[in-house]
């Protein structure tokens, strides 16, 4: 995956501005952190406020939960842009999650490098529920693949034939395995937070999530020590840009 410290274009430019901190207090250094900490670990904000006062800072949990919700999307939304475009083959699953004791459907689409396109949290996976998340697909990637691959679950089919019927599609359990992997992280922070409380909080919160976490989550095992630290040193740098904290002596 090739990640750009640079975007060009005036209008990119435009749209790739940090957020504002106006009526914050804290530097951003620490907003940002706080953030990072959270959806980069399967931390609780309580677990957060801890880290910080180990290091001085006093921040109180329910600040961190408001910075993360506030920031979180926005943060995640800057990554995306300075990603490579998506290649050409996408891979697409769905894996039950509880959210308040009853099953829901976490939808996923993956490229082939494993980057996630997108993340959409239903009550269903029906055919209706397929067309919904291929649409939504399409129209936030403004693209269309060469080719689409999912499991043996019908309404795929159904879906892939109404929506995209010009575009290959692959179903076979074991050609999916890159959607089925990127699952995994969710599943470790789901455990972490003993469940989600609202689909609504579901949606916000993977949305953001699947945006950063991967952020961190170099392919470590196919790259030497020094490749692995000159990789996550550029990712800090392009963190600290989205955010806004390269540069800034001020404080928000």
């Amino acid at each position: 995956m090739i990640l750009e410290l640079i975007v060009p274009g005036r209008d990119s430019l435009v749209s790739s501005a940090p957020p504002s901190y106006q009526g914050h207090r804290y530097p951003i250094e620490i907003i940002s952190h706080c953030v990072w900490l959270y959806f980069r670990f399967p931390l609780s904000s309580h677990e957060v406020e801890e880290l910080l006062l180990e290091r001085g800072v006093t921040v109180s949990h329910e600040t961190v939960r408001r910075w993360c919700a506030k920031f979180g999307q926005t943060y995640a939304n800057g990554l995306r842009r300075r990603r490579a475009r998506p290649g050409d083959k996408w891979h697409l699953d769905e894996v039950f999650v509880r959210i308040n004791g009853e099953r829901k459907y976490l939808w996923r689409a993956v490229d082939a490098d494993g980057n996630v396109l997108d993340i959409l949290v239903q009550g269903r996976r029906d055919t209706a529920a397929a067309r919904r998340f291929f649409r939504r697909l399409m129209k936030k990637t403004c693209s269309a693949p060469r080719v689409v691959v999912t499991d043996r679950l019908r309404s795929c089919g159904a879906a892939h034939r109404e929506v995209m019927p010009s575009v290959e599609h692959r179903s076979h359990k074991g050609l999916n395995n890159r959607a089925e992997n990127s699952h995994q992280p969710t599943r470790q922070r789901e455990r972490a937070m003993k469940g989600f409380r609202s689909v609504g909080a579901a949606q916000r919160f993977l949305a953001a999530f699947s945006g950063i976490s991967p952020h961190s989550r170099p392919r470590r095992h196919r790259m030497t020590a020094t490749e692995y630290r000159a990789e996550m040193t550029t990712r800090f740098a392009i963190w600290e840009q989205i955010t806004g904290a390269a540069g800034r002596s001020t404080t928000a």
